[in-house]
C-alpha cells in the first residue's frame, strides 16, 4: 500500500523542500510541494501518515562504528558513572555478587575514563586485586584502546616479567622493575578483547540484535562494522539469512588480519545481499589522544619527547593500502594523531603513483577520527579525494583532556570540522560506537556548540551550522558508502529511510538541540522503532 507522509516539517537535504512524501514498495515515489498534495490527500487508496507537526528527515547513517561490539559492550558491567577507584571496585564487586555461584568466567567492566577519575590515572592490578584475587578481572577504558587487569588476568593472558611489548602496544611495569602493573595499551590490550566475545553463537546473535535496537532508537538506518573479523561476518550472514537485520550493515574487514574475507564472500562484495555488504577494508595506525597513545608529530604537554607511537612501520601500511587499491576497494584508516595522518597520506599517495588500477582515483578512502589533522593534511586529502570522518563528540567528551594533553593551540583545534567543510571535503561525523552511544542528536549539538564537559568553549572557530551537521549524518555519510543515489536525502527513487524527530533542529536554539528526541525510525517504509 502507498503511504503519504504529511502534516509536519520535512527536511529533504535537497535544494527543494517538501510538503509531503509518497512512499511505495519501500521507495520514495514522489516528493510533493504544497501545490501538488491535494489529489493525494483525497485518494482513499493511499494510507495517510500524519506527522502531527513533527519533523521528518532522511534516516541517519552511521559512517563509522562497530556493529559487532555494540550489544556486547552494552551488556558489560557499566563503569561510566564511576568517579574514583573505590567506585570501580564497588561496582565490580556488586556485579560479582550477583553472578551465579558456578560462574567462574572473567569479570569484565567497560567505560571507565582515567581523565575523569579523581585519581587522574588508570587503576592497576593492585586495585583490581581488591575485586578478586582468584577470578580474572578486566576493565576496558571507554576508548577501547587500553585497559587494566588483576594478577589473575595477567596470568590468564600469559603476561609476566618475561613478556615483551608487542609492536604497536605497551605493557606497563611496576616502577623500577619488569613486573607488569596490570595496565596495558593498544596491541598489548587487544587480545583481551577476545574474552568479551566468548559467548555461544546464539548468545552472540541475540546481543547483536540488542545492539541493533540501540541504533534504531537513535534514528539510524545504516550502520557500519569497522574492523570485521571472519568469525563475526559469519554471524552477520546468519542474522541476514534469518531476516533479523532491520538496518543495512556495511562491513570492513580489518587488515592485515582478515585480508581474505572479501575474496571468500564475493556475493557480498560492494553490493547488498538482503541487508549486508562488504565495502572495503579497515586499518589502524595509532591509538587515542585522550589515552595519550595517538601518534603525534610533537610531544604531549609535559613530556620532553613522548608523542605516542605507531601501530605499524611504513612497509606494512603500504602493503595494506596496496591490498585495497589493487583490489579496487575503499580503505578506512584510523588516524587520531597527526603523525599517523602523515603516515597514511604519504603511503597512500605512493600507492596511487605505483598502482595500475584504472579506478584508483575513485575509491573514496576515508580517514577515521581526524582528531588532530592539520590544514596542510586536509589539503592533501582534498587532492586525493579522501573523506574526513570526524569523531566530533570528542569536543564534549574529552575536550578538557585534549586541552590538558595537547595544550591550548592543538587542543582547541581537535575535530576541525569547519576547516574541513571550508576546504569542500565531503565531511561526515561518527560516534565510534560503542565508544559512546550512537546518539546523532548529541553529535549535532557537539558540532554546532563545541563545548566541553566543564562548559569551556573549545575552538568556537571550528563550529559548523546545524544544516552542515545534518549533512554530515545523512547525504555525506551516504556518499562515503557510494550510496548517495539511494540514501541520505528525501528524493524520488531513493529508499524510504526516515527518522521522525519531535522538533525541527533547524528551528531550535543551538544550545537546546540536545533536547530533541527521536520519535520513530523507518526503514524502507516500515516502522522499526517508536518511542513509547
Amino acid at each position: 500500500m502507498k503511504k503519504l507522509y504529511v502534516g509536519g516539517d520535512i527536511i529533504t537535504m535537497e535544494k527543494e523542500g517538501a510538503e509531503a512524501v509518497l512512499v511505495e514498495n519501500g521507495e520514495i515515489s514522489q516528493v510533493l510541494d504544497a501545490t501538488k498534495v491535494e489529489p493525494f490527500l483525497s485518494d482513499e487508496s493511499i494510507e495517510k501518515v500524519d506527522l502531527a507537526e513533527k519533523t521528518m528527515l532522511p534516516g541517519f547513517i552511521d559512517p563509522h562504528g562497530h556493529f559487532a561490539m555494540m550489544g556486547l559492550f552494552a551488556s558489560l558491567i557499566d563503569l561510566t558513572a564511576c568517579d574514583n577507584f573505590n567506585e570501580i571496585v564497588s561496582t565490580m564487586k556488586t556485579a560479582l555478587k550477583e553472578r551465579a555461584e558456578n560462574d567462574d568466567s572473567p569479570l569484565i567492566g567497560f567505560g571507565y575514563d582515567h581523565n575523569f577519575l579523581q585519581e587522574a590515572t588508570h587503576p592497576k592490578k593492585d586495585i583490581l586485586n581488591q575485586v578478586s584475587e582468584n577470578l580474572p578481572v578486566f576493565i576496558c577504558h571507554t576508548s577501547i584502546h587500553v585497559g587494566s587487569t588483576n594478577d589473575a588476568g595477567l596470568k590468564l593472558m600469559n603476561v609476566d616479567e618475561t613478556a615483551t611489548d608487542p609492536s604497536g602496544g605497551l605493557i606497563d611495569r611496576v616502577s623500577d622493575s619488569n613486573e607488569p602493573s596490570g595496565y596495558l595499551e593498544e596491541a598489548a590490550w587487544f587480545p583481551i578483547l577476545e574474552l568479551i566475545f566468548q559467548h555461544s553463537q546464539e548468545e552472540l546473535l541475540s546481543l547483536m540484535e540488542f545492539g541493533q535496537d540501540i541504533y534504531l532508537e537513535h534514528g539510524i538506518t545504516t550502520v557500519q562494522d569497522g574492523a570485521t573479523s571472519t568469525d563475526y561476518f559469519e554471524l552477520f550472514k546468519l542474522l541476514n539469512d534469518r531476516d533479523k537485520l532491520k538496518v543495512d550493515v556495511v562491513a570492513y574487514p580489518l587488515l592485515p588480519e582478515n585480508s581474505d574475507l572479501i575474496e571468500e564472500n564475493m556475493s557480498y562484495h560492494k553490493k547488498y545481499k538482503n541487508k549486508l555488504k562488504i565495502n572495503g577494508y579497515k586499518q589502524l595506525l595509532d591509538g587515542s589522544p585522550q589515552g595519550r597513545t595517538a601518534w603525534m608529530t610533537e610531544p604531549y604537554e609535559g613530556e620532553a619527547s613522548y608523542s605516542g607511537y605507531p601501530w605499524y612501520k611504513d612497509n606494512q601500511v603500504k602493503s595494506n593500502i596496496l591490498k585495497a587499491v589493487d583490489n579496487d576497494v575503499q580503505l578506512l584508516t584510523h588516524c587520531n594523531g597527526d603523525a599517523a595522518s602523515d603516515q597514511l597520506l604519504r603511503n597512500y599517495k605512493e600507492v596511487l603513483e605505483e598502482s595500475t588500477n584504472p579506478n584508483k582515483h575513485h575509491l573514496r578512502p576515508v580517514m577515521i577520527h581526524c582528531q588532530t589533522v592539520r590544514d596542510d593534511q586536509l589539503d592533501e586529502m582534498k587532492e586525493i579525494d579522501m573523506i574526513p570522518s570526524i569523531f566530533i563528540a570528542h569536543t564534549y567528551y574529552w575536550g578538557d583532556a585534549h586541552l590538558k594533553n595537547l595544550g591550548d593551540k592543538r587542543g582547541r583545534r581537535v575535530s576541525p570540522a569547519r576547516s574541513a567543510f571550508d576546504k569542500n571535503l565531503v565531511v561526515n561525523f561518527h560516534q565510534d560506537a560503542p565508544v559512546i552511544k550512537p546518539n546523532m542528536i548529541e553529535t549535532i549539538w557537539c558540532a554546532v556548540n563545541r563545548q566541553t564537559r566543564s562548559g569551556k568553549n573549545i575552538g568556537p572557530e571550528q563550529r559548523v551550522s546545524v544544516y552542515e551537521a545534518l549533512q554530515a549524518l545523512t547525504i555525506n555519510a551516504a556518499y562515503s558508502y557510494f550510496e548517495e543515489d539511494s540514501k541520505g536525502s528525501i528524493k524520488e527513487g531513493k529508499l524510504a529511510d526516515f527518522v521522525i524527530l519531535d522538533k525541527n533542529p533547524l528551528k531550535e536554539e543551538e544550545m537546546n538541540l540536545n533536547n530533541i528526541k527521536v520519535l520513530e525510525t523507518i526503514k524502507e517504509g516500515e516502522s522499526m522503532y517508536k518511542r513509547v
